[in-house]
């Protein structure tokens, strides 16, 4: 069974012929890259593109195989530190939190603005995403956990 490690590079199938790719972070975080294609890209080519978004995924999406790694590339300074991640109490709405570098502190609804929710994703819905994504089109699965 594959295990996914710093700083691998792995392909996703998006259907149709078409593949995104993503390299993995720390504390189960993948950056997903700006590119589809049809045709293999290189790791190298790879991480000279623009990431679009950094997710926590489920394990399974690399040790269950459906994420190929296709190599393995240290990560550059920008990507040792995950981005921020905030929280919404689902009881007391107006309550939030950031949990950055394993630590969860107290912020204001100001703070949480532009940051993703704190949530893991099945890579079927990473998978939504990147398609939706690609098409320029508002994806259900980011719809659900924006701030309330």
């Amino acid at each position: 069974m594959p295990k996914r490690r710093l700083g691998d590079i792995v392909r996703i199938d998006l259907g149709d012929g078409f593949h995104a790719y993503a390299r993995v972070l720390e504390e189960a975080i993948f950056a997903f890259y700006s590119i589809r294609s049809k045709e293999e890209v290189a790791a190298e080519e790879v991480i000279r593109e623009r990431v679009v978004f950094q997710v926590p995924v489920m394990r399974h999406a690399v040790t269950r195989g459906r994420w190929k790694v296709i190599g393995n590339i240290p990560l550059e300074e920008n990507l040792k530190s995950p981005r921020p991640r905030f929280m919404q109490d689902i009881l007391s709405p107006e309550n939030f939190s950031i949990y950055e570098k394993g630590a969860i502190r107290p912020a204001t609804r100001e703070e949480c603005v532009g940051l993703e929710m704190e949530a893991i994703w099945e890579p079927t819905h990473v998978e939504d995403r990147l398609r939706d994504h690609f098409a320029g089109r508002e994806n259900k699965w980011v719809r659900s956990l924006k701030m309330r």
